[in-house]
């Protein structure tokens, strides 16, 4: 049994704890996440959960976003109404805890390069994502994976309770 966890735990998945506040209100500081290592997890489609690391992102610290758009997609973000547009039609993004009014740096509208994804965090005006020059549009092979299940719940800020409800397979829209 060790063989096979061990085996697991090396090609197949892998755990992540979200720090932040960046996904809320879909994750929470401190969920723990189970990911579906990045060769096994197919094509990234618009909505999807991922993780991405790169030494660009505050000494290569993972970041936990959802992917917004990919390759050959166009983006574009009216940031006084706060909507994202991906090829001229406004994302329905009721996972967003705010809407996205917070521009940095990147110009729009943008088209993603060949094997790179836009990403975005649900919390939108607390989120260090794809709309700065720092991270930009994010090479694929940078993904570490995707989020398939949270574990266990982080602990809720106002309550500082855990909310088990949570826990169970990712929805990813």
């Amino acid at each position: 049994i060790l063989v096979v966890v061990l085996l697991l735990f090396t090609f197949c998945v892998r755990v992540v704890i979200v720090s932040g506040s960046s996904m809320f209100s879909t994750l929470a500081d401190g969920d723990c996440l189970v990911l579906l290592n990045r060769p096994l997890c197919g094509e990234l489609e618009q909505g999807d959960i991922v993780v991405a690391s790169m030494e660009r992102f505050k000494d290569g610290e993972a970041i936990v976003k959802r992917v917004i758009a990919t390759e050959g997609q166009t983006v574009d973000i009216d940031f006084r109404e706060g909507i994202v547009y991906v090829d001229g039609v406004a994302l329905e993004e009721d996972y967003t805890y705010t809407k996205t009014t917070t521009q940095e740096g990147v110009s729009f509208p943008l088209r993603v390069e060949e094997n790179h994804v836009f990403l975005m965090g649900d919390n939108r005006n607390d989120s260090y994502d794809s709309r700065y020059r720092g991270i930009g549009q994010v090479d694929e092979r940078c993904i570490l994976g995707k989020a398939i299940f949270l574990t266990m719940p982080g602990k809720d800020p106002a309550t500082g309770k855990r909310d088990f409800s949570r826990v169970g397979l990712m929805d990813q829209e």
